[in-house]
């Protein structure tokens, strides 16, 4: 296929998400210097909309940093492990996989407690662990892209706490769809990106650090250039980033976030993501057979991204090049996962992206159409 005949789709994958036509202008806008005046109202605006996003008191550091959220990820784990302690990195899927290989590559001394994709986190399986070992750093993952399993991030938090360890938590595809719990669960660091619920080309990881965290950074040594949390923070009390940022991004940014803030409402924005959830819920149980399922265990299940078990007769790849001749972007499901489940025999998986700024409305119409595909193959 040529670049000449790329369609303009919409996107119904997990990320990069959709993004309104308003916000594709904004990356028109005129560029400037990153330490310009222009720069620093900008990041300014940045950085308070994103702290009334999250709800976050002043005991966090609110910060930009140039790349994705695996780089914000790596960031957390140069800046808050020593090289002599222990990590227990909890994995309840592919992304929580990643925060472990992030901590290998850095050669950190690492465990890795896995539950089997689809289930969240098990309290009481953690505690078991927590027991066995002084762990002095926890990760987990808030939502698991690959499954669409979100976990109890308030009572993780405090387990891990229970236990004297930091917690550094991965909300790269949570965070501006739903209420994160900053306050109930006090996380050491809270690390997200701009490519998933906040509607936003990526570029960005956002981190939201608290001030003990910070402080312990402070005697970490070897905490990299671009992935020290010191700098970072102290760039953003300057709404400055450590180094040269996309300033096309912080146009865009900038509209978007006054945009949620502004227009939309935080709360309203929230409901969307949960209405839409329903949506695919409802869509499950009313208007396709029982071999269609969730694959996330029932009481965990993400308001942002559906993983659907598929029958083995329907053709994912096939259905991915119908939606596109329809317009849409579809999502087949996460590719080393589904590769696990074909060889153990298992059924497989599709994805539905409910993020972002796609609507109701535009989830009802995708809908409808995924169905008709869906329904051209019959066992």
């Amino acid at each position: 296929m040529k670049s000449t005949e790329f369609k303009d789709l919409i996107l119904f994958i997990t990320g990069p998400t959709y993004i309104r036509p308003e916000i594709r202008k904004a990356g028109t806008y005129c560029e400037f210097g990153h330490r310009d005046k222009v720069a620093k109202v900008k990041i300014e605006s940045i950085l308070t909309n994103l702290r009334k996003l999250a709800g976050v008191s002043e005991d966090y550091e609110v910060c930009l940093i140039s790349g994705s959220g695996t780089f914000a990820m790596e960031a957390s784990i140069r800046s808050l492990a020593k090289d002599d302690e222990n990590i227990l990195n909890v994995s309840v899927g592919a992304f929580g996989d990643l925060y472990n290989k992030i901590a290998v590559a850095n050669k950190r001394n690492v465990d890795l407690l896995k539950f089997k994709p689809g289930k969240a986190i098990d309290l009481d399986v953690l505690e078991e662990k927590l027991k066995s070992k002084k762990y002095d750093v926890v990760t987990f993952t808030h939502n698991e892209t690959s499954t669409g399993v979100t976990n109890d991030m308030v009572e993780v938090c405090k387990l891990i706490q229970k236990y004297g360890a930091m917690t550094l938590v991965d909300g790269v595809s949570i965070f501006g769809g739903v209420k994160v719990p900053f306050e109930e669960a006090k996380p050491s660091i809270y690390v997200t990106s701009t490519q998933k619920c906040l509607g936003l080309p990526a570029g960005f990881g956002i981190i939201f650090v608290h001030k003990d965290a910070l402080e312990k950074a402070k005697t970490v040594e070897n905490r990299g250039y671009v992935t020290d949390l010191v700098s970072i923070a102290a760039s953003a009390q300057k709404s400055q980033t450590v180094t040269t940022p996309n300033c096309t991004l912080i146009n865009q940014m900038e509209e978007q976030l006054k945009y949620i803030v502004e227009e939309e409402g935080i709360e309203n924005r929230f409901k969307r993501h949960e209405e839409m959830q329903k949506m695919v819920a409802d869509w499950l149980e009313n208007s396709l057979s029982d071999d269609f399922k969730f694959f996330s265990q029932e009481g965990y299940r993400s308001a942002v991204v559906s993983a659907i078990e598929i029958p083995k007769y329907v053709d994912r790849m096939a259905i991915k090049e119908s939606m596109r001749e329809r317009g849409y972007l579809f999502d087949p499901g996460y590719g080393g996962l589904n590769k696990k489940l074909e060889e153990s025999g298992e059924n497989l998986n599709i994805r539905i992206g409910h993020m972002g700024d796609i609507t109701p409305e535009m989830l009802t119409k995708y809908l409808e159409e995924l169905e008709i595909e869906i329904k051209k193959f019959k066992p």
